[in-house]
């Protein structure tokens, strides 16, 4: 549970309270009342909360230290950036920053997200049963609101079951964009390290200079696959063996599927491997929906270039009872999220601040000097 404490030093800063929170001390603002702890990670500590002024019931995330890794700090003020723009049912919402006392000092962030109830991992992995509707349903939102990431320029890269929040009402957002980058025209990517390796497109695991919209569909592929059995399609050990499972499965590729990828030892390991006829997907998922598995045989194809795309998988059959195209988002403005990878630690925090100015207008120059 929260326990509320006395501040550190005895020394009480203006609009602050504290509590301890699985023994991390958390500073935050009057108005929010934490409730307990709900999640524990790399990324930090998340508790429930109630904000006094509205009734409404948030999740509140600590990350602490957020500038002793350069990468981690670069992934936080990305989400930042992107989270102020988006704003659809199925992505979730930031719905507060909260200002830190000390402007050139600070060391903690804390996030306020609207609240929601589980994870879709937490549910797979659950007893409880899973219709062909709950499966249907969730993909539909996932479909949504990864639409409206791509028509915004927006690549998420980590899509996971984690990375799903899911309410009681079965209601889906998409989470975590600390990976997301935006996408230019000329289709000029860099390969870092991007999605969990379970989830990961072939190309990326094949170290391929270029990738577009389709390594999230790949993704969504995987995640409707464990919907359907409830358990990982592609379990991979390490990235080889992730390659050898996909193979198992799928089924070896001819010279003409394997033309995309431009890494000449990728090329020869994938043509190493031994020769699989395949596993076919109404015999991995024989309750499945005749639907189901052909959209999702659509959506795990080897070659990006013939997989099928966000807005083809919303008009596919499986979703006609679900998708109208009329409800898509009339017009979405292309995001900006470049961030220049070398920023040093106090040029990130200024700019965090400037991200958390936005939700604050009522703080003045004046005020953001007497904070410095």
């Amino acid at each position: 549970m929260a326990t509320p404490v006395e501040p550190p030093n005895g020394i009480r800063n203006e609009g602050k309270h504290y509590y301890s929170i699985w023994q991390s001390l958390f500073e935050i603002d009057t108005k929010y009342v934490p409730i307990k702890p709900i999640g524990r990670g790399s990324y930090g500590i998340v508790c429930s909360s109630v904000n006094r002024e509205t009734n409404e019931k948030v999740a509140i995330k600590k990350i602490q230290n957020a500038f002793e890794n350069h990468i981690d700090a670069l992934r936080t003020l990305r989400e930042l950036k992107l989270l102020r723009h988006i704003q659809h049912e199925n992505v979730i919402a930031l719905k507060d920053i909260m200002m830190p006392v000390h402007r050139r000092s600070f060391k903690d962030v804390y996030l306020v997200y609207e609240l929601m109830d589980t994870d879709l991992h937490h549910i797979i992995t659950s007893s409880q049963a899973l219709s062909d509707d709950h499966c249907q349903y969730f993909l539909f939102q996932l479909l949504q609101g990864l639409k409206y990431l791509h028509l915004a320029n927006i690549l998420h890269r980590d899509l996971k079951p984690g990375n799903l929040l899911i309410n009681a009402n079965c209601d889906l957002k998409i989470c975590d964009f600390g990976l997301a980058r935006t996408y230019a025209s000329n289709n000029e990517f860099m390969t870092e390290y991007v999605v969990t390796r379970w989830y990961r497109a072939p190309e990326l695991l094949l170290c391929c200079d270029n990738y577009g919209t389709s390594i999230d569909v790949w993704s969504v592929g995987c995640i409707f696959a464990e919907l359907l059995g409830r358990k990982p399609i592609f379990p991979g050990s390490d990235c080889l063996n992730q390659l050898y499972q996909i193979i198992n499965i799928l089924g070896s590729q001819g010279e003409e599927d394997l033309e995309f990828i431009d890494n000449p030892k990728s090329n020869k390991y994938i043509k190493s491997l031994p020769y699989s006829p395949g596993i076919p997907f109404p015999r991995l998922y024989p309750n499945a929906h005749p639907l189901a598995i052909d959209l999702l045989a659509k959506m795990l194809v080897f070659d990006p270039s013939k997989r099928i795309s966000v807005t083809e998988a919303l008009e596919h059959p499986y979703m006609v009872s679900l998708y109208d195209p009329n409800s898509d988002p009339s017009a979405i403005i292309p995001i900006d999220l470049d961030i220049d990878e070398h920023l040093c630690e106090e040029k990130i925090r200024e700019v965090m601040w400037t991200e958390m100015l936005h939700y604050h207008p009522e703080s003045t120059v004046m005020n953001a000097k007497l904070c410095s």
